[in-house]
């Protein structure tokens, strides 16, 4: 009887264990369903950009690519059919819009890759989609309506002629994306025949879109940073800093001068930033504080993700205790280890164009069928603070002086007033090399236009950036 009475307890207690373990795995069986669920809702693009999802070669054998369009409606990519059935993707620009806009053989590149997925899936009615197949013809696929700029993109171009570089213009409020240039170029519509000797051609890298992938020393455009770090460390009494600028400075072994020798006299906290003063600035970043600096670098993202959804390369830079005082020194003023973007540099502009707060850079305004139907709109979206209004407010003063009575005084006395920084990065050990930088918005009391441009290995940013940066608010302010 006991016997007995000890099998039926048994057995209930492994009954409830069989119960409790069902329950238990068909909850984690429920939970791995909810996931993927919310995970394609989520990614379902990415999913279909994917190059190993064979739906795409399913959706490319029921429809044709679609048109890549300008914000003023002109055609920037399309695709033509030909009689016999074929497609040709067809780049009407050729060049100009050829890292922005990209290509869509030999892989997916610039904006042909962003919205691929939207591109090969076709929104037209179902009975148009019916008509089609009982034709024996594929759907017109979606079109995408960018936030380019005809123009601004001509503009930019020309002024880069034959020199490597980079330029990005955008609306400060929304984040839109007016025109982004890299230099050197190519023909999207010759990129098969032209592959091989893209490929081989290292010392150019002409298929690399160096406003988003291009590293460079951002030299003292880099000055904006280091100021930052200051004012967070002397809040509310910066304006008792001042230097006596000789034109070199020394320290232990090491020794850096302005640029050309300049000497700068006597200058303060602005007037250092304005006329652009290395000396100072490296007196100025071997005192200050490592942890302030890393900070700082880090709110304004390096070693991060930016907030785009197109290809690009993260800025690079580590400040700590280990940084020697020659290292401070060169990083103070943008040389030595710091390594960054123009896209970056960009963002940090419009942040402080921005009050603190820049909007989310992007390219695609919306998503459109043939037949007319908005499939999806992108609308602007703010992105994390990156310092404070009272920060943003000190560094556009800073930047408005640059511009009245420093290196930027060719955008001076306009129709609109100008904020920038310019800077002139050196490459090599050879002094007299450098990168010219601009970076800027305009106008200073209610901005709306931003631009960062670099031309590699020509001077000065004064001399050869800040003329760039006139011809395309000039155009911007003529039209609006």
């Amino acid at each position: 009887m006991k016997k007995l009475k000890k099998a039926e307890k048994e057995k209930k207690v492994s009954n409830r264990e069989l119960w409790f373990t069902g329950i238990f795995f068909s909850l984690i069986f429920l939970g791995m369903i909810g996931y993927y669920v919310y995970y394609v809702q989520e990614n379902g693009r990415e999913m279909i950009n994917n190059s190993y999802n064979t739906r795409q070669h399913l959706l490319t054998k029921k429809n044709y690519r679609g048109n890549i369009y300008s914000a003023d409606g002109e055609i920037l990519a399309e695709t033509i059919l030909q009689p016999d059935g074929s497609e040709i993707r067809n780049y009407p620009y050729e060049k100009l819009f050829s890292h922005v806009v990209g290509f869509s053989t030999k892989g997916k590149t610039g904006i042909e890759a962003e919205v691929n997925s939207y591109l090969i899936n076709s929104g037209v009615s179902l009975s148009t989609q019916i008509e089609n197949e009982a034709a024996g013809t594929k759907n017109p696929g979606d079109d995408a309506y960018t936030s380019l700029n005809v123009e601004l993109q001509r503009i930019a171009s020309k002024s880069l002629g034959v020199s490597k570089g980079a330029i990005i213009v955008s609306k400060v409020k929304t984040g839109e994306i007016l025109a982004m240039v890299s230099k050197p170029d190519f023909n999207p519509n010759t990129i098969v025949q032209d592959w091989q000797e893209y490929l081989e051609d290292e010392e150019s890298s002409v298929l690399l879109n160096r406003a988003t992938q291009g590293i460079y020393p951002p030299g003292s455009t880099f000055k904006i940073v280091t100021s930052l770090a200051y004012l967070r460390e002397h809040q509310g009494n910066y304006q008792d800093y001042f230097y006596n600028c000789i034109g070199s400075y020394r320290y232990e072994d090491s020794k850096i001068r302005c640029y050309h020798g300049t000497v700068h006299n006597s200058v303060d906290f602005i007037t250092s930033f304005a006329k652009s003063c290395n000396c100072s600035y490296a007196n100025m970043g071997l005192g200050l504080d490592r942890g302030i600096y890393h900070d700082t670098i880090m709110d304004l993202g390096f070693n991060q993700p930016l907030p785009v959804n197109f290809n690009y390369n993260q800025s690079k830079l580590v400040v700590d205790e280990t940084i020697s005082g020659d290292d401070m020194i060169q990083i103070s003023f943008g040389q030595g280890s710091v390594q960054m973007t123009p896209l970056h540099l960009h963002l940090i502009t419009n942040a402080i164009a921005a009050k603190g707060t820049p909007m989310k850079p992007y390219l695609v305004n919306k998503i459109v069928s043939k037949d007319g139907k908005v499939i999806e709109e992108f609308s602007p979206k703010p992105y994390k603070a990156l310092m404070t209004e009272e920060e943003a407010g000190t560094l556009t003063m800073m930047m408005e002086q640059v511009v009245e009575k420093g290196t930027g005084s060719r955008l001076k006395g306009l129709s609109y007033s100008a904020a920038g920084k310019t800077g002139s990065a050196e490459y090599n050990l050879v002094k007299e090399d450098s990168h010219a930088w601009f970076t800027g918005f305009a106008p200073v009391e209610d901005p709306e236009i931003s631009v960062t441009i670099i031309v590699e290995r020509i001077g000065s940013g004064g001399d050869y950036a800040v003329p760039i940066a006139k011809r395309l608010f000039d155009e911007y302010f003529s039209v609006n």
